[in-house]
This record gives C-alpha cells, sequence and structure tokens, in this order.
C-alpha cells in the first residue's frame, strides 16, 4: 500500500475517533490536574521544592511521577498509583490464597471482572492511606502544615481535614474513570498507562526550562543530561525487548492419511517480565516507614522521638542508605513478581496439554521447573539493570554535586520506564489497529 502510515491514521474513521477520544480524554486530565486542593498552603508547599537535600528530592520525584500535581497539590495529586498499588495487592494474593487462584483458572473472564471489581473496591481505603500520608508526610518535610488549618480527624479541623481527603480521593478516582474510558474507546487496554504517561511528558520541558535558567549550569550541563537520557532509554529499550527463545517440539498432526512432521517452535522469555511494577513497590514499601514515623517524631517521650526520626531520615530519601535499600529491594521485588507472574502462566501444564514437549526435558511438572530455572537466570541481569537505573540518579547526583534538581528528575527511572514502555506499547497496539483495517506493513520501521 503506497499511503504512509500515519495518512491512514486519519482516513480510517475508526482510528481516527480512538486517536480523538484518547487525545480529548487526556486534555481533560490535565485540566483537572490543575484544579487545587481546598485548604493548601501554597507558600508553605513552595518551601519544600526550594529547600534542597532529600525533602525537596522526595518532593520533585513524586512530583515528576504525577505529573505537576504535586507542586500545586491538585485534587489529582495522588493520580492513578492507588488503584495500581490495589491490583498488585491482588495479584500477589492470588497464588497465596487457593479458592482465588481456582476462581480465576476455572472462568479467567470471571475471574478478570472479579480482579476489576476488587481493584476499584481497594482502591478507596489505599487512597484514602495516600492522602493522610501524603499530608503529613509534606507538612513534616515544610517543619508545619501544608493546610491553611491544622490537619486533624477530631474537633473543629475535622470537617476541613475530611474535605481534603475527600477531594483528593475523587480526584484520583475520576483519573481512573478517565483511564477506563481511553481503555473502553480510544486506544484499548492503555487509559491508566497514557494517564501516567501524559503527566511525566508534561513535566519535561519545565524541567529542561530550569536547567538552562540555572546559572550553574547552563548548556554544558544540558548535553550531559540529554547524553545520559539517550543511552540510559537506549539500555531500557535493549533490555526490555531481550528474550531467551527456549525450543519447543510441536507433535505432527494427521491430515488424511498423512503425518505431518513435527513442528520446531520456541517459547521466549523475557529478561525483564516484571517491568517497572517492583519499583512501584519498592518506593511505596520505602516510604510507609517515612509515613508511619512521621506520627512520632514530635512524641513526648525522647526515645520515642529519636527513633522516629531516625527513621524518618533513613526512609526518608535523606541517608545514602537509602539508595542502598532502594537497590536492594527492587532487585529482590523483580525476582519475586516475576516467580509469581510465571507461576500464573503454568507453561508446563499448557505445554502437555498440547503435547508439546521441551527437547530433552519430561512434560509436565518437570517442564515447569525446567522454564523456572531459566526465567530465574534470565531474570538475575534484568533484575540489576533495573535496579541499577532505580539508582541513577542518585549515582550522578554523588558524581556531579553540582547537578539540579531538575536534572535528577529527568534520568529517574519511574519516570524513563513509563515513558519507553508506553510508547513501545501503544504503537505496537496502533500497529495491531492498521493490521486489522487491512494496511499489510508495519507502523514501525526497524
Amino acid at each position: 500500500m503506497k499511503r504512509s502510515a500515519w495518512r491512514y491514521l486519519w482516513t480510517s474513521q475508526d482510528i481516527r475517533k480512538k486517536l480523538l477520544i484518547t487525545l480529548l480524554l487526556l486534555i481533560l486530565y490535565r485540566l483537572a490536574a490543575n484544579i487545587p486542593v481546598p485548604g493548601i498552603d501554597r507558600t508553605v508547599l513552595a518551601t519544600i521544592a526550594t529547600s534542597g537535600g532529600a525533602g525537596a528530592t522526595l518532593f520533585g520525584l513524586l512530583d515528576l511521577l504525577s505529573g505537576g500535581t504535586i507542586s500545586n497539590f491538585s485534587i489529582l495529586a495522588m493520580g492513578v498509583y492507588p488503584y495500581i498499588t490495589a491490583q498488585i495487592i491482588l495479584q500477589l494474593l492470588v497464588p497465596i490464597i487457593p479458592a482465588l487462584e481456582r476462581k480465576i483458572k476455572d472462568n479467567p473472564r470471571e475471574g478478570q471482572k472479579w480482579m476489576e471489581r476488587w481493584t476499584v473496591i481497594l482502591t478507596v481505603p489505599m487512597a484514602l492511606l495516600s492522602a493522610i500520608g501524603q499530608i503529613n508526610i509534606f507538612s513534616q518535610l515544610a517543619n508545619g502544615s501544608i493546610l491553611t488549618t491544622p490537619f486533624s480527624l477530631s474537633g473543629s479541623a475535622l470537617l476541613p481535614s475530611m474535605t481534603v481527603v475527600a477531594s483528593m480521593i475523587a480526584g484520583t478516582m475520576f483519573g481512573i474513570w478517565l483511564g477506563q474510558l481511553i481503555s473502553e474507546f480510544g486506544i484499548p487496554n492503555q487509559g491508566l498507562s497514557l494517564i501516567i504517561f501524559a503527566g511525566i511528558v508534561s513535566s519535561i520541558p519545565g524541567n529542561l526550562a530550569g536547567i538552562l535558567a540555572d546559572p550553574q549550569n547552563g548548556w554544558w550541563m544540558l548535553l550531559i543530561i540529554l547524553a545520559i537520557l539517550g543511552l540510559t532509554i537506549f539500555a531500557i529499550v535493549y533490555v526490555q525487548q531481550g528474550r531467551r527463545n527456549v525450543p519447543v517440539l510441536f507433535p505432527g498432526r494427521r491430515v488424511g492419511n498423512r503425518m505431518s512432521m513435527p513442528v520446531r517452535s520456541s517459547l521466549p522469555l523475557m529478561v525483564n517480565m516484571a517491568g517497572m511494577i517492583p519499583l512501584i513497590f519498592a518506593q511505596s514499601i520505602l516510604t510507609f516507614p517515612a509515613i508511619i514515623a512521621s506520627y512520632f517524631t514530635t512524641n513526648p517521650t525522647p526515645w520515642v522521638s529519636k527513633f522516629a526520626t531516625g527513621v524518618y531520615t533513613l526512609f526518608g530519601g535523606s541517608s545514602p542508605w537509602y539508595a542502598v535499600l532502594y537497590f536492594l529491594m527492587v532487585l529482590g521485588f523483580t525476582f519475586f513478581y516475576t516467580d509469581v507472574l510465571f507461576s500464573q502462566q503454568n507453561y508446563g501444564e499448557n505445554l502437555k496439554k498440547q503435547g508439546a514437549q521441551i527437547p530433552g526435558v519430561v512434560r509436565g511438572a518437570p517442564t515447569q521447573k525446567y522454564l523456572t530455572k531459566v526465567q530465574r537466570r534470565i531474570t538475575l541481569p534484568g533484575a540489576a539493570f533495573l535496579a541499577f537505573v532505580a539508582v541513577l540518579p542518585y549515582i550522578v547526583g554523588a558524581l556531579l554535586p553540582g547537578v539540579s534538581q531538575g536534572s535528577l528528575l529527568l534520568i529517574s527511572a519511574a519516570g524513563l520506564l513509563i515513558v519507553v514502555g508506553v510508547v513501545r506499547d501503544t504503537f505496537n497496539i496502533i500497529d495491531a489497529e492498521l493490521k486489522l483495517h487491512g494496511y499489510d506493513e508495519s507502523l514501525i520501521k526497524g
């Protein structure tokens, strides 16, 4: 076909409609991201970003991942991350609770509906905890309340405090609803990913402008950061595309009186099967102790206050041990989450049902055991790379002390993995849509 793929996107009415719906819903999300939570003291909030140190680092990272909604503390300050956290929790519970595992395996379609329903239900308490935690931890970073009235769940401050929490939860649920609309009427199954992607991309121009505006950095720092950024993106794409092809032999089929020859194929095992989930999980776990400790830093008992302050300092990002813990947790969670996902695939039993066999390996349980062993071996370099990219901003900050906060945020692992992953998946989905509509050439040129 002679026409350009991009031109075909707009001449195909169905694809054009999906793209326009996606674009309009993303614009609506970005407009909502500028609606502030009632009762926020923006002057106090601004002092966190300009204070420097670990507090500004944590604040800036959360602001990048939320698409700038933290800096003005909008109703979408939590983004859709409570939903993702709830989704991760349910996925981890499936292999642990036999009844849930049977429910998913016996009727996958109904099991998926059950998972989606309970993910939304679990999102509400997760958003409640996250909202209270964000208000409390940012108040600690600012050495005072970020609200115009004290935050309390009792007395005269109850109503203003509940208004703040309710508006944050409502904003999160609104973002989830927009993501579901995109998945249903726009680009299929990419709603929440595009919501997060749009937020991250929208903050990149501001960070680039901040690097140029910094008199200590200028063009040379911008070139260094862009070089690191380019190399990191190339490495992420290379590792994400990494596969280990395990040979599989499918039996021949009888056609009339003749028997066809066995078919040799391969089973591709991914080097990084877990994607960015270990990063989100590790960040959630590392942030939780700091949130809990922040409630006790002003305790009148000296040893309680001292212990809580130490925990808050360790898990608040101001200690170099934070980067070490982050590296180890990403490494561990990558192995753990990959094992959970891989066991749910049950390749050994599925290959046995098809009559297929890995040469030299007995069908069934031995096949599953062999594939699990191979998957764990190839996961090691993938997990190590993911953990290294996760702590890359800390490494760059230690090697180049003059690097600005915006520069470090541009090379954050979570942001880069999300951007690269969403762009790749979205192009693959659009490519599949084009082929379904009769376009016979690949959209992405190698």
